[in-house]
């Protein structure tokens, strides 16, 4: 059997075999992968259920919900809730913890997920994705509340998104290195095309929403310009600029050729503490990015050593290639304390 023809539960079972995935969290996971095969169908049609456009409502950040963003949601609610191995559900598009309904049997585990990271892309059909986390509890609760899963990212025991483009993949680590899956939609399964995915400690590529530079401290905007200077500047190379207004997308693109992703507190979001949310896209990101060899800090701290303060607490947040979140970090602590949160 070549690794390619592997698909994602014999996987998990290999994995399990080797002590490395525990058997309610092989369920799980199969529950989550199932879940992305759902909403990577609606997004595919879409425009033919009038499931595009906006859903008329915000979410609890206060964003305006795509009609997709609640399908999707509603997706990974049903298709979990009955896996008979989570205490709870936590979302970005839910203001309050999903407990598990009292019919279906609970477990030890907590997933956190982004049903549609970068939603604001479907109706111009670029890439869109789901982010998830899970962490894992000492016992089952008799009850649940926030306290009991505001945990820091090291506690994780898997992280992963779903990335829907010309091909839906999905990547995943749950502790180990990261490995990529392909969705075969003849067998209707994911199926392992890459292993251990690497980051190139170097990068000639960055992602920053250039819209913000006016809002940003000053080490960012040094960095910034140094990259774009070239090779006739300090950094005595060409770099590139990548943006694509989806995390998934940008996260993506660095495990598979390196680069730097910024979205740092700034004069305009420095108040809420940054823009993303930790508990469901920073901490995920980071379990991966570290996994796969690179560094995610949020402009001080490591992002997995954070402890959360709230269920939707946002975070600054700087991955990917090694070198290059060194250099902006030491800019950033050569600058304290003017321009740290």
């Amino acid at each position: 059997m070549t690794e390619t023809s592997v698909t994602l539960i014999q996987y998990l079972l290999q994995r399990r075999h080797e002590g490395a995935v525990e058997r309610d969290l092989t369920t799980l996971l199969h529950s989550v992968a199932t879940s992305c095969k759902a909403v990577s169908n609606y997004l595919r049609t879409g425009a033919f259920a009038d499931i595009l456009g906006s859903h008329g409502t915000e979410n609890v950040q206060g964003e305006t919900q795509k009609k997709l963003d609640v399908v999707a949601n509603d997706i990974f609610l049903r298709r979990c809730e009955c896996s008979g191995v989570l205490a709870a559900m936590v979302s970005e598009e839910m203001d309050e913890i999903y407990g598990i309904p009292d019919h279906f049997p609970k477990g030890r585990y907590v997933l956190l997920f982004d049903p549609l990271d970068g939603s604001s892309n479907i109706d111009v059909n670029v890439s869109v994705g789901s982010i998830f986390s899970v962490l894992r509890l000492d016992e089952v609760p008799e009850t649940i509340t926030y306290d009991t899963v505001l945990r820091p990212g090291v506690e994780q025991v898997a992280a992963g998104y779903a990335l829907y483009g010309p091909s839906t993949v999905l990547v995943l680590s749950v502790g180990h290195g990261v490995d990529l899956f392909t969705f075969d939609s003849g067998i209707g399964e994911f199926r392992l095309t890459q292993s251990g995915l690497r980051i190139p400690e170097e990068t000639n590529e960055f992602a920053i929403n250039a819209s913000r530079m006016r809002h940003w401290p000053e080490p960012i905007r040094s960095y910034v310009s140094d990259c774009i200077a070239g090779k006739d500047g300090p950094r005595g190379r060409d770099f590139n600029m990548r943006w694509i207004a989806s995390m998934v997308a940008e996260v993506h693109r660095i495990l598979l050729r390196g680069g730097v992703f910024l979205y740092p507190v700034d004069d305009a979001n420095a108040d809420i503490g940054g823009k993303l949310r930790l508990l469901y896209e920073a901490n995920p990101m980071a379990m991966l990015v570290e996994n796969a060899g690179g560094l995610a800090t949020d402009g001080r701290d490591r992002i997995l050593e954070l402890r959360p303060d709230g269920p939707h607490q946002r975070v600054g947040t700087i991955l990917g290639s090694s070198e290059e979140v060194r250099d902006v970090l030491n800019r950033l602590k050569a600058n304290a304390p003017a321009t740290l949160h």
